[in-house]
């Protein structure tokens, strides 16, 4: 019997994560039960389990009194002539141990131990389970599609299964019984009923997961996403940084003939991905943020979080994009709110003209900005522009 608890105790830490200790203690929890429903007391009983060999002796410590006469409590006294019959060292007034045999347990005693034990394996398993997902919380794993439950599916992620709802599914999305999708832990929670653990696919999150696993420099470091912009199933914006000037943070994203970004797309059902450097001056930042449009000038305010842009006549509905996707894409990727006009309409457009950074109402200068500050800055790009753009004297 011993052998077979061991046995059984080896399968419950493989299968269910619940340490071997832990069942140990469940063991001695369920038979100072059985000794509480049988004598009705245990709080002077002892358990000593083997954790080697499984084996288990249960015992009443008893106070030894002078004769039967003076027993005021079976459970808790012990006359000295019993207490000589277990050990003749016993006198008046010490503790012996009465070692208690589990055969004698009733019917009833019995089942609430056995029930305590299993309930420590629930509360133990649901537990393993929650300490399991929460500590993936926040990254990207693959799950096997169960089924739809109502707009919502069910997704069985190995030792717990998981809810994907309506909201966090990109538009058109579906999905068949035993498909393996990759899905982003939204959430973990622990409840009464277990771990609850909430999925996601549209968060902008998860592209970056993505990128992270089919991509060896952001894994160790050498490139860095600085921000990411997602509007699910339509496009991505991502920004990047080296910490390598001697790589090329885009073209260490994209990989070999599109290798690796093409991985991430094919993941997110085509979701177009834009990929962009980063660029600790927010004129180049927002310039490379509204690609593949060309730019003509940025004029970005740092303290007030926005920009001016202006775009060749030609490139206007480019740099907008359809529905303005492109432009509210890269007022997220960047933390600005840009505003953009073209050329023509900038003319007459205050704000959009690099003399309204030179001299205020009395002619008097602004301050000027040295190269690293970017209030005022002007970005140029010549071969955008139809004609040549004139540099001004500051």
């Amino acid at each position: 019997m011993n052998s077979e608890l061991l046995q059984a105790l080896d399968i419950l830490e493989k299968e269910k994560g619940i340490s071997k200790e832990t069942l140990f203690e469940a063991i001695e929890n369920s038979l100072l039960t059985a000794c509480k429903n049988h004598f009705g007391k245990a709080d002077n009983v002892d358990i000593e389990i083997d954790r080697t060999t499984g084996e288990f002796h249960c015992f009443y410590v008893k106070s030894v009194v002078a004769s039967e006469e003076e027993i005021e409590d079976d459970c808790l006294q012990i006359s000295y002539e019993d207490a000589q019959a277990l050990t003749k060292e016993a006198q008046v007034g010490d503790e012996v141990r009465v070692e208690v045999d589990s055969k004698d347990f009733g019917r009833i005693a019995t089942q609430n131990a056995k029930n305590v034990i299993l309930q420590k394996i629930r509360e133990e398993e649901r537990n393993s389970v929650y300490n399991l997902y929460s500590g993936k919380a926040k990254e990207v794993v693959t799950g096997i599609v169960q089924r739809y439950i109502g707009k919502n599916v069910s997704v069985n992620l190995g030792k717990a299964d998981a809810i994907l709802n309506e909201s966090e599914m990109v538009p058109g999305e579906t999905f068949q019984p035993t498909e393996r999708i990759k899905v982003y832990i939204l959430q973990v929670s622990n409840t009464p009923k277990g771990a609850r653990i909430v999925l996601s696919r549209t968060h902008p999150d998860m592209v970056k997961r993505l990128f992270e696993e089919e991509v060896t420099e952001i894994k160790d470091g050498t490139v860095e996403i600085k921000s990411i912009a997602r509007e699910a199933g339509s496009r991505t914006k991502m920004a990047v940084y080296s910490n390598n000037p001697d790589v090329d943070p885009v073209g260490a994203c994209v990989g070999q003939n599109g290798s690796r970004v093409n991985a991430v797309v094919a993941e997110l059902e085509n979701e177009k991905i834009d990929i962009v450097e980063w660029d600790e001056n927010p004129g180049t930042f927002i310039q490379n943020a509204l690609s593949p449009a060309k730019i003509v000038s940025v004029f970005a305010d740092p303290e007030e979080r926005t920009a001016k842009v202006v775009v060749p006549d030609y490139q206007l509905s480019l740099a907008i994009g359809k529905e303005g996707q492109n432009a509210r894409l890269a007022a997220k990727l960047t933390n600005y709110k840009i505003d953009i006009k073209s050329e023509t309409q900038a003319k007459d457009a205050p704000g959009f003209r690099i003399e309204d950074y030179q001299y205020d109402d009395d002619d008097e200068e602004y301050e000027e900005y040295e190269d690293g500050e970017y209030e005022g800055e002007e970005v140029y790009e010549e071969e955008y522009t139809e004609e040549p753009v004139e540099e001004t004297e500051e």
